[in-house]
């Protein structure tokens, strides 16, 4: 959560009446008082409060782990009780579900279906679009939001595809959120029955928390990255639809156990689909597309 992290995004709490109309005005200039909302000269005096000088000699002693999120609120901010932390997770969340609505209803009134791609970075989840891509661009017309802390650089990979595709840079922030995926969608032209892929930060933890109004989850996992990562970030793939193992193409160079890994993930997500990819190599990339198109045939027989 961004109350744990500090990330800019966590300023999008918005006042109560900040509506998000689509194709209209998005006024920043009222909404985000960054000047007043962050008093680091205040709120974190850092020569009092945090004190490590401690002197443990030399003891060394066993123990379980020192849980930091075992409070009610799941997380811990020095100075803040976990009442208020959940206060304000709850302001932000609910917030942001008023916005995700918003887009909802945008996609739903376009036709259009949408896809959160979410990873740690280096997944491959670029590459992953881009095959996908060339696979899918004949028969249904694509749009793409990216989203990074900086620079353009996948938005100009994407757009090297043919299909539209516009940045996000979160600056500090860590995920998309709704209201930035709105103003996106203000932004670009959706087709009907058309499909928009959204390239979230790459990060496992925050991004999960954040409903940006898409039709369905999609989180990339490398096999670079070992196969304990579903229980060391248990919210990112309990929260996802379908978990794709990218760089399958590397396994007979790792130490990676595909049937431990799959474990993990279905003991924190039953329900969870899972496919094996090589983005780079293009296997696997049929049963990807297969299931991308027949989500966005459902959900079009269900409008």
């Amino acid at each position: 959560m961004c109350t744990v992290c500090g990330c800019g995004t966590a300023s999008h709490s918005h006042a109560p009446g900040h509506g998000h109309a689509h194709r209209q005005a998005h006024d920043h200039s009222q909404a985000h008082d960054h000047s007043q909302a962050h008093d680091h000269s205040q709120e974190h005096d850092h020569s009092q409060a945090h004190d490590h000088s401690h002197d443990h000699g030399d003891r060394i002693t066993e123990s379980g782990p020192i849980d930091f999120g075992s409070g009610l609120a799941g997380v811990s901010v020095p100075g803040m009780s976990q009442e208020r932390t959940i206060t304000i997770e709850r302001d932000i969340l609910a917030k942001n579900a008023e916005y995700a609505a918003a887009n909802r209803h945008l996609l739903a009134r376009s036709g259009a279906f949408a896809l959160n791609l979410l990873s740690s970075p280096g997944s491959g989840k670029t590459t992953l679009l881009v095959r996908t891509i060339a696979a899918l661009k004949e028969h249904w017309p694509i749009t793409v939001i990216e989203g990074d802390q900086q620079t353009s650089l996948d938005a100009e990979r994407i757009r090297q595809t043919g299909v539209p595709a516009l940045q996000i840079n979160t600056g500090k922030g860590c995920h998309l959120d709704a209201h930035m995926v709105g103003h996106a969608l203000d932004h670009l032209l959706l087709a009907p029955g058309g499909l928009v892929f959204i390239e979230n930060v790459g990060n496992l933890v925050c991004p999960a928390a954040f409903d940006l109004g898409e039709n369905a989850r999609i989180v990339v996992l490398s096999v670079t990255e070992g196969e304990d990562k579903p229980l060391k970030y248990p919210d990112m793939f309990a929260t996802a639809d379908l978990m794709v193992l990218n760089k399958s193409d590397l396994l007979p160079h790792l130490d990676f156990d595909v049937d431990a890994c799959f474990a993990a993930a279905l003991r924190v997500n039953p329900d969870l689909h899972i496919l094996i990819v090589s983005a780079r190599t293009g296997e696997g990339m049929g049963a990807f597309t297969a299931w991308v198109e027949a989500r966005a045939a459902l959900a079009g027989k269900r409008q």
